[in-house]
């Protein structure tokens, strides 16, 4: 039976995509292929998708009422990993109504497509280490007070956590909710700091560097954050209600300071800086509690920073400046 990716075309999608076909799964993908950023990202992570004999594509909007069930009606899905949203939380500030409708109104249609499912085993769903908000308290764990979100997209993601702990409590729906921590690595979203920073410097333009770099963040890298996902994936919760949530970091936070100094070493170039005051939806620091994940599935993370913005830099330069030369 094939497992269903939403955002398929997304960042994190794309690649457990790629984990789950390499290992012999057959994967049902939907994304809606808005323009949030350059559509030829998305467009050049499905073309590594779509040679797997066991890909199949579906252009959709999950928030869409009906959308998912009409499409993929007869295919015996009975695992989720749902990935699509709206990213972004500075984006977020400027257009409520789109985070709400992709985040809130398609997680809950999400949910209505699982619950209508027989033989629903698993979702496994996206929420974010934004959640914690302006939390003081380090390393961030699964039980902290989580209801003072200081953005919406925050608060979407915290809206998701709430709607599926009731689903889990009222119709037995089996799911876990993981909440990432600032992912990194090569086809990553052009909008997050690494990336940015990465274009600009080798463009010789400034990068924005935020209250005078002194924040702090759990960078987690791309291929330890699949792992999680599929680990998590193959083991359901089977407690009443059954719903779980997890963190899923790197439990050791990166200055950006030094995060930008790692950048330098790695491109050989200086950064020219722009510093500028925090932004109010921003939070000087993130920190992943991973007991949990280790406790229940033995898992670590395993990419430094060093490594994992290797990887990136390695593939910017290699085929993502490539591909926009030619392109």
């Amino acid at each position: 039976m094939p497992v269903l990716v939403t955002g398929a075309a997304g960042f994190i999608g794309s690649h457990v995509c790629h984990h789950l076909l390499n290992r012999g799964e057959a994967v049902v993908g939907v994304d809606n292929m808005n323009d949030y950023y350059d559509l030829a990202l998305k467009e050049g992570r499905l073309a590594r998708l779509k040679p797997h004999k066991d890909f199949s594509f579906h252009q959709l909007d999950i928030a869409e009422p009906g959308a998912l069930a009409d499409a993929l009606a007869g295919q015996g899905i009975v695992k989720v990993v749902h990935l699509a949203a709206q990213a972004g939380v500075r984006h977020s500030l400027d257009n409520p109504r789109l985070y709400v409708r992709s985040n809130v109104v398609g997680h809950l249609e999400v949910l209505e497509f699982c619950r209508a499912t027989a033989g629903f085993e698993h979702l496994v769903y996206a929420s974010s280490s934004s959640v914690y908000g302006g939390n003081r308290k380090v390393p961030f764990a699964e039980t902290d007070q989580v209801d003072r979100p200081v953005s919406l997209y925050a608060a979407t993601k915290k809206a998701d956590e709430l709607m599926s702990h009731t689903y889990a409590h009222l119709f037995g729906l089996p799911q876990t909710g993981l909440r990432f921590f600032t992912v990194y690595g090569p086809w990553g979203r052009p909008d997050m700091a690494y990336w940015l920073f990465t274009q600009a410097m080798l463009e010789g333009r400034p990068i924005r560097v935020f209250n005078d770099g002194e924040m702090w963040r759990d960078f987690t890298y791309i291929d330890d954050v699949v792992r999680a996902i599929v680990a998590v994936l193959d083991k359901p919760p089977v407690e009443a209600p059954p719903c779980r949530l997890y963190n899923v970091g790197n439990n050791r936070p990166e200055r950006l300071n030094d995060f930008i100094a790692t950048l330098e070493r790695l491109l050989g170039v200086t950064a020219i800086r722009n510093s500028e005051p925090m932004q109010t939806s921003d939070v000087e620091q993130t920190y992943a509690d991973m007991t949990a994940l280790e406790r229940d599935f033995g898992f670590r993370p395993s990419v430094s920073i060093e490594d994992g913005l290797k990887k990136f830099v390695d593939w910017y330069r290699s085929e993502w400046m490539v591909k926009s030369a030619k392109s």
